[in-house]
């Protein structure tokens, strides 16, 4: 008879994300993998820290016992009872459609665990396409529906590597192979195949894709923009002095987030303006933190979906560029997370033609200060963190179904 009675039920199976996950990482390699079997999933926005509803079929019992992913079968009365929950409350079940095709832009001598979005990608079993210059001056881009760019240098400048670096062999290597690169691919130097890759970029993301960034790329991707026709590099980087003038000759309306900021172009100063709040954060020390904010889920969709957690507190961790000055923002960038009545911003998100974009500054979640030649994290050792949990939201941004993503 139980037999029976249980013949006769539909299950799904809702995957909680919060505290009661086992490992909210994997959880999103689970869904993505899903999707890709050609299950149907749908993501219930701020419902116990953004859970994921899967259909119930034999390819995701497979994968949840394989990562050990924390979930709970549940008939279809109870799905039924949900969704009046999300009704009368701040909540929404969105639908996720087809998986995205992901490309990580990455020189090919770095390492994985030089990215830790590579790094997270790994571990939470989500196949993504290493892209380079070549691959997206010739065209490739758009073959991708999500970008990532981690700490590039798109002003050409190697990081302002060069006063401490400089006479290091990782240095020259890496200065080398784009110098060569460059000439390969017509430009005279790399500060104007940076921009060229840059103006590539945002031109992606005008046509209705979707980029986002860490680190030191999102300021200098901007920079780069602002700068075309102005020399802001100094002697060691392109063997011409820099334009003293350089920071009131900047066109602001070629960025994507970023406005009135003024470049530092001496090749001494390890910094790229001053929309970056590195040295203010540090002093705050290890024990600082930022906050999420909360958005309504039937009307903000995508900022909801990009700050889904199981908590809005998040530990803070630098980067070469660790947040953004409040004051340098456009006016249409939408805040997701900062330390409220201060300057500091960590996570933004804007609207670029038909196409979306997110900055998240610093560079790895569970790396407090990454240094030069750090070991790797282990992210198996942090399957519950909420920052990784940041840039997993963005991976699964473009799953959403595109007649919700603006309202």
């Amino acid at each position: 008879m139980k037999i029976l009675l249980e013949a006769l039920y539909v299950f799904y199976i809702l995957v909680p994300m919060d505290r009661s996950q086992f490992d909210h990482l994997r959880a999103y390699g689970v869904v993505y993998n899903s999707l890709r079997a050609g299950s149907k999933a749908e993501w219930i926005l701020n419902y116990r820290g953004g859970s994921f509803l899967l259909e119930d079929a034999d390819v995701t019992r497979e994968l949840l016992k394989i990562t050990g992913v924390s979930y709970e079968e549940i008939p279809e009365e109870e799905v039924v009872a949900i969704k009046e929950q999300t009704k009368e409350k701040n909540m929404e079940s969105i639908i996720l459609e087809n998986p995205p095709k992901i490309g990580v832009y990455a020189p090919p001598y770095y390492e994985p665990w030089d990215d830790p979005v590579i790094m997270v990608l790994e571990y939470a079993q989500i196949p993504y396409t290493r892209i380079y210059d070549e691959e997206i001056l010739g065209g490739k881009l758009q073959e991708f529906d999500w970008v990532h760019l981690h700490h590039e240098d798109f002003t050409g400048q190697f990081g302002k590597f060069y006063a401490n670096y400089g006479n290091t062999e990782w240095y020259k290597k890496q200065v080398e192979f784009k110098q060569v690169l460059a000439r390969k691919l017509g430009f005279s130097n790399v500060v104007t195949l940076e921009r060229a890759v840059a103006k590539r970029l945002y031109e992606y993301v005008s046509s209705g894709k979707y980029l986002f960034a860490m680190c030191s790329a999102p300021i200098t991707l901007d920079i780069s923009l602002a700068s075309e026709g102005v020399d802001i590099a100094d002697v060691p980087f392109d063997g011409t002095p820099f334009d003293p003038l350089a920071s009131n000759k900047l066109d602001y309306s070629k960025t994507f987030a970023f406005k009135d900021f003024r470049v530092f172009s001496q090749y001494y100063i390890y910094e790229h303006s001053d929309v970056d709040m590195t040295l203010e954060v540090a002093q705050w020390g290890e024990d600082s933190y930022f906050l999420l904010r909360e958005f309504s889920a039937k009307v903000d969709v995508i900022p909801g979906i990009l700050t889904q957690n199981h908590t809005r507190v998040i530990k803070e961790f630098l980067g070469q560029d660790t947040g953004f000055r409040r004051s340098k923002l456009k006016g249409d960038i939408v805040i997701l997370g900062d330390l409220p009545n201060t300057e500091y911003v960590k996570y933004i998100y804007g609207e670029l033609g038909k196409g979306f974009f997110s900055f998240l500054g610093g560079h790895d979640p569970e790396d407090y200060q990454h240094f030069v030649g750090d070991p790797p994290t282990d992210v198996a050792k942090y399957k519950n963190s909420p920052g990784y949990r940041l840039i997993l939201n963005n991976i699964l941004l473009p799953s959403a179904q595109k007649k919700r993503l603006k309202t």
